[in-house]
Formats: C-alpha cells, sequence, structure tokens
C-alpha cells in the first residue's frame, strides 16, 4: 500500500516534540507508531484523565481522538501551502476504563483538497473498544 503521507520524512520523536507543552504532553500522549495508512499514540488512564468516577473521562478520550487526527492531518498537508484546523468531533463512549492505558488509531474515510474525515477508535490494554470517533478536519490555504 502506498503511503497516504506528504512526507515520509518524519519521527515519532518528532510528533512527540510537536505536543511539548500543550494539551497533549499534559495528558500524557504519546505517538507510537505510524503506517501507510494510519497513526497511533496511547494516553495514560491516571489522575489527569479521570473523571470523580475513577473511569476515563469522555473528554479526555475526545481529546485523544482530535489530537491523533489532528496530527494525521497535518502529515498529508503541504505545510509550505496549507494549515489544518479541527472543524467537528463526535465520540460515543463505549465502555469504561480505570486504569491503564488507552490506545488510539486513526484511519483516513476521506481525504479531499478542503476537508479530512477520519475515523478513530480507541481501545483499552486488552483491545476491547473504548470510544469510536470521527474527526472532521478543514484544510485552508495559508495567507500570503
Amino acid at each position: 500500500m502506498k503511503p497516504i503521507w506528504h512526507s515520509l520524512d518524519v519521527s515519532l520523536d518528532q510528533l512527540n516534540e510537536i505536543g511539548a507543552n500543550t494539551m497533549a504532553s499534559f495528558l500524557g500522549m504519546e505517538f507510537t507508531e505510524i503506517g501507510p495508512d494510519y497513526l497511533r499514540m496511547i494516553m495514560p488512564v491516571n489522575g489527569r484523565t479521570k473523571q470523580p468516577y475513577g473511569l476515563l473521562h469522555g473528554g479526555a478520550s475526545a481529546a485523544l481522538a482530535e489530537t491523533v487526527g489532528s496530527v494525521a492531518s497535518s502529515l498529508i498537508i503541504d505545510h509550505k501551502k496549507q494549515i489544518c484546523v479541527g472543524l467537528d468531533i463526535n465520540a460515543n463512549h463505549i465502555k469504561g476504563v480505570s486504569e491503564g492505558y488507552v490506545h488510539a488509531i486513526a484511519r483516513p474515510l476521506h481525504i479531499g483538497s478542503t476537508t479530512h474525515v477520519w475515523d478513530i477508535r480507541i481501545c483499552d490494554d486488552d483491545n476491547k473498544l473504548v470510544c469510536i470517533s470521527r474527526l472532521t478536519v478543514a484544510i485552508r490555504d495559508k495567507k500570503a
């Protein structure tokens, strides 16, 4: 399969550095794999990501989904000519998680010239589905 990425000259270390001093780093998100048509990320289930009942907060799942999908879009565009920004996100919370890590994988449903739509599946350490999310990202030309 031919990779969907604009450039293959990116490392996981570089992706993780982009998130320094952002919500992603505060919540402990980390990129773990770049495939030909997907991007993977993990996030711990801990005091920063739990709600008062001790379960993973739905907002943390949404933040993970938006992060992995938005960065995936950024890997497709030409940064000299374009920017990408989140336009819409939906998250269905399927199963509670109280410990360990959650693993997100973003795969494209649509890669157009003005929008990208991502399917993001978030699973627990046992690969059980925790959340399904769909993210739409707007692709805009940079202003001169």
